[in-house]
């Protein structure tokens, strides 16, 4: 059988899973943030980051004792059951297949706010058709491009937060050094927690290195330590600038919510500010476009895998371009999937997508605590920390923040689960047999 040559280093694993998560998000979503936590954006952030560092521990120690690509569907399925495997591999087509929507959904909002005569549908459009017709001639990411994009978005988010310390600092009223965007008398812990389930959107893909696992070296080892660097070097990012945005922007009210950021550089004035910021939305939407062009490939390519195995209908799924060799029916599917971005605000879209991803972090938590704690019998006093007491943290974080989403994130994310449980009573006859495994290849 093929097998993929290991060339992939942890730098070469790190910088693709920080450059998945779209640093300059942070930027993105600030407005919603803001107006979620009532000016707390760091302290949802630093609280999405807790939450988040427990379930990468559990993802690392999966992925040191399954190195396969399949993520938390080969997990759950491996540790506890196919049928819960199905669930959380579900959960995870619940990301891949609408996390398109969302990434395209900020870059119209950006791109509505600095062309004000263009209506945001027009881009919303222009972003499907543009990423669709990419995909399916075929699409190639080399090492450099992205290293080159990750450059780009460090030095925009650079050039802010100086702007920022610099505006904070003509004011003598505003410290730069304070606990306030982290802890005030007027903090609401729900509202917290709130902008927290909706922080943690930034935090999606960190687990995407999983995917990489027949293509680096030495993957028991390098995969589990790619999962939390990228965790913590993404969190603080995220805490950082969120930091000094509030301090310079400590107001929660704006203009409109999902272009906050460009609100506020027009608001703290200065041409040379002004000017930045506007070479910094060009980074945001070159940002957004390659994230969506790559959320849509990974997308269609796991609908491929999915209906190739027999997950899905073969006919529709596993087909393949004659003349590109690429899965055009998934990777339309997407494209049509992300027109709800027309009907759909970025606060309701990225809660969406958010309760897959706590679904399958949960059942990822939980996988930790049957392989190693329950059926590996592992009892001592450093495996009751790292198998039974982390992994239970993890998981109850992600059920608070689950939680936390906006009611019809919840009632949106409960009817896709009910649509799962559905198909997979008629893909396994009332559940009576086990559903069919995707073909995973596990790394030696």
């Amino acid at each position: 059988m093929a097998r993929l040559q290991r060339t992939l280093s942890l730098g070469s694993v790190v910088l693709f899973g920080i450059a998945y998560m779209t640093p300059i998000i942070v930027l993105g979503t600030f407005g919603i943030l803001a107006q979620s936590t009532g000016g707390m954006v760091p302290a949802s952030y630093l609280a999405a980051l807790v939450a988040m560092f427990f379930t990468a521990m559990s993802y690392g120690r999966m992925a040191a004792a399954f190195p396969v690509a399949g993520s938390a569907y080969s997990y759950v399925r491996k540790a506890i059951s196919p049928k819960l495997g199905f669930i959380a591999g579900w959960a995870v087509l619940l990301d891949y297949l609408f996390l398109p929507m969302a990434i395209w959904l900020i870059g119209a909002a950006y791109l509505g706010s600095a062309f004000p005569s263009v209506p945001q549908p027009v881009w919303v459009l222009a972003f499907i058709v543009i990423t669709s017709l990419i995909n399916i001639v075929g699409l190639k990411l080399a090492n450099t491009v992205n290293a080159l994009l990750m450059i780009v978005q460090f030095l925009v988010l650079a050039a802010f937060v100086v702007l920022c310390i610099h505006y904070i600092g003509g004011d003598a009223s505003k410290p730069l050094w304070t606990l306030t965007p982290f802890f005030n008398g007027d903090m609401q812990m729900p509202l917290i927690m709130s902008g927290a389930a909706i922080a943690c959107y930034s935090f999606l893909g960190f687990d995407a290195v999983s995917t990489l696992t027949e293509e680096t070296k030495d993957p028991r080892r390098t995969i589990p330590k790619a999962i939390m660097l990228i965790t913590l070097i993404g969190g603080l990012i995220f805490v950082g600038v969120s930091y000094f945005v509030q301090l310079a922007h400590p107001s929660a009210q704006f203009e409109n919510v999902d272009s906050a950021a460009y609100e506020i550089a027009r608001n703290i004035g200065g041409d040379l500010f002004v000017t930045l910021f506007l070479i910094g939305l060009i980074g945001l939407i070159v940002g957004q476009f390659a994230s969506g062009l790559s959320a849509q490939a990974s997308g269609s390519r796991l609908l491929f895998a999915m209906g190739r195995d027999g997950v899905l209908p073969k006919s529709f799924f596993a087909a393949l371009s004659e003349r590109f060799g690429t899965p055009v029916n998934s990777i339309l599917l997407c494209a049509v999937v992300a027109l709800l971005a027309l009907k759909l605000d970025v606060t309701t879209s990225t809660s969406f997508i958010n309760f897959g991803a706590f679904l399958a972090f949960s059942l990822v938590n939980l996988s930790v605590i049957f392989h190693y704690w329950i059926a590996g019998e592992k009892r001592g006093l450093r495996e009751l920390v790292l198998f039974l007491i982390c992994p239970l943290i993890g998981l109850l974080a992600d059920l608070w923040l689950m939680v936390s989403l906006d009611k019809l994130a919840i009632m949106l994310g409960v009817s896709w689960l009910v649509l799962g449980c559905i198909y997979l009573a008629w893909l396994t006859g009332g559940f009576r047999r086990q559903p069919p495994e995707m073909d995973f290849q596990e790394a030696a």
